[in-house]
């Protein structure tokens, strides 16, 4: 008799009003196998995984775990059966220790008491497996980057003792070698038998992870089985359901440039940014490439006027911006498109019209009300101008998907007029047909005059948008490069800290 799959859906649908969300998939997983899928967003990636933990009850079909189907909608059972998951949204609490939040739930107790010393010697043990054992147990999660976040949450899953595992995007901010040290925990886990389900819009990792790919398409299942091997462009034409050329707009580089309009000099801010100069002009799009916790997100927040330096100025134009004044800054026209675009750059629960127009309500202003009429019609505009689905001014921003979320923080700073567009990894967590929009939108952006400034971990990004990249290292500038025919060896000679790049 053959062995049951770890896990098996069979026919799953998920209706929702007027959308079907799933509409019949089936999806296996193998103790000690990776499973990755992919797909655009709004495919059923979400949703599929939602139904698999519990979250979530299915219209239709069954959801097993060893041959024994779970209760639909009991996240308690799916737990109970170890299946953990780690959503790109971090559900973590903020005002808790590290080891509060990897217990949180299953507190390891002495007699009635919760026994925090030994919780935080076994969040010490769990963080190491992962290769993090600098982050304190002790240390409130609200204050850690985003990297070490990620890892918390990852850490958090491994305290279940899964048996399935399953990761949405769980490298969307972590830089190479901590996605080395995270496969490497896959690894050790798929060799004691867990089934890892893995969900990236980075084909590159994939096809680095994988042992088996399945591709969903409008909640379907369009591809199973597929190996890791799969090319790329065949993955890609399964996730859009057409050719889709992979390539970025093309740019003049004899163009030319008009003058420059953001100067930086000397930017300091200690332990992260140490005396960082470069200046960008008008149309121009200068690249920030480094390696996580390199001071690239640092440095945008300075110059944004949202961090106070301790020594070093920024101007535009003619203008010295006073520093640690972000309404100042935002009226000298500099705009910031976060990294943290959902908690720092997005009021999840306003509408899409009040998201784009927020900077800029003094426009609208009439005998000292706001004139909603015009307020919506000049947010719709500017949201039809960047292909906004939906773009319904009315609509909730948090209902959109990544992509079009991106879009309506660009549309906020079309409307405000910017003359300096600084961009956070614009296209994490974003599928590769929004990626393509979102390169044309910036591109188009630039060939207006606009100057941009555009963080990137994707060194194809970065070469392929950019006129120049300024690499960074431990907070320092090290280089200033043509992004064109930039190589990763290029770029990692420079980015690594001292002693590693000189390192045999």
């Amino acid at each position: 008799m053959t062995e049951a799959p770890l896990l098996a859906v069979r026919g799953l649908v998920k209706d929702y009003p007027g959308v079907r969300a799933l509409d019949g998939v089936d999806f296996t997983v193998e103790a000690g196998q990776v499973h990755c899928l992919v797909g655009q967003n709004g495919a059923g990636k979400s949703t599929l995984i939602k139904c698999i933990a519990g979250l979530v009850t299915p219209s239709a079909g069954e959801v097993a775990v060893g041959g024994a189907p779970l209760p639909p909608g009991d996240p308690v059972a799916a737990l109970a059966r170890g299946v953990a998951t780690i959503y790109q949204e971090l559900d973590l609490v903020d005002d808790l220790s590290v080891a509060d939040n990897l217990f949180l739930g299953h507190e390891l107790h002495r007699g009635p008491v919760i026994d925090r010393r030994a919780m935080r010697a076994a969040a010490t043990d769990v963080l190491g497996r992962l290769g993090h054992r600098t982050i304190s147990p002790r240390a409130l999660v609200g204050g850690l980057p985003p990297a070490a976040r990620q890892i918390v949450s990852i850490a958090r899953a491994l305290t279940r003792r899964a048996r399935l595992l399953i990761m949405d995007e769980p490298t969307a901010v972590l830089g190479r070698q901590e996605v080395e040290t995270l496969f490497d925990v896959i690894r050790r886990l798929t060799d004691e038998q867990v089934g890892v389900v893995y969900i990236s819009h980075r084909l590159e990792e994939v096809a680095a992870i994988a042992d088996v790919i399945t591709v969903l398409r409008d909640g379907r299942t369009v591809a199973s089985a597929l190996l890791p091997g799969t090319a790329r462009a065949e993955l890609i034409t399964a996730m859009v359901g057409r050719q889709l050329a992979e390539t970025f707009p093309a740019r003049d580089p004899d163009r030319p440039l008009g003058p420059v309009v953001l100067r930086v000099e000397g930017l300091t801010r200690v332990p992260a940014v140490h005396g960082v100069s470069f200046d960008v002009r008008e149309g121009e799009i200068l690249g920030i490439g480094g390696l996580v916790g390199a001071g690239r997100s640092e440095l945008l927040r300075l110059v944004a006027g949202i961090d106070r330096p301790d020594a070093g100025h920024v101007a535009v134009g003619d203008r010295a911006l006073p520093p640690g004044r972000p309404d100042l800054a935002i009226r000298a026209g500099v705009g910031l498109a976060p990294e943290e675009r959902k908690t720092q750059g997005l009021w999840p629960g306003w509408s899409l019209v009040r998201n784009v127009s927020v900077t800029d309500l003094r426009r609208f202003r009439r005998r000292g009300l706001i004139d909603r009429r015009a307020e919506r019609d000049a947010a719709a505009r500017h949201l039809r101008s960047l292909h906004t689905t939906p773009d319904d001014p009315d609509r909730l921003v948090s209902e959109l998907s990544g992509g079009n979320q991106q879009k309506v923080v660009l549309a906020r700073w079309l409307l405000h007029e910017c003359r300096v567009l600084l961009l956070d990894e614009p296209t994490r967590g974003v599928d590769v047909e929004a990626k393509t929009e979102i390169y044309r939108l910036i591109h188009t952006l630039a060939a207006g005059g606009l100057a941009v400034v555009l963080v990137s971990s994707e060194l194809v990004e970065l070469s392929g948008l950019c006129d120049r990249i300024l690499v960074l290292a431990d907070g320092r500038a090290t280089a200033l490069i043509d992004a064109e025919g930039t190589t990763e060896a290029d770029l990692l000679a420079h980015a690594l800290p001292h002693e590693e790049a000189a390192a045999p």
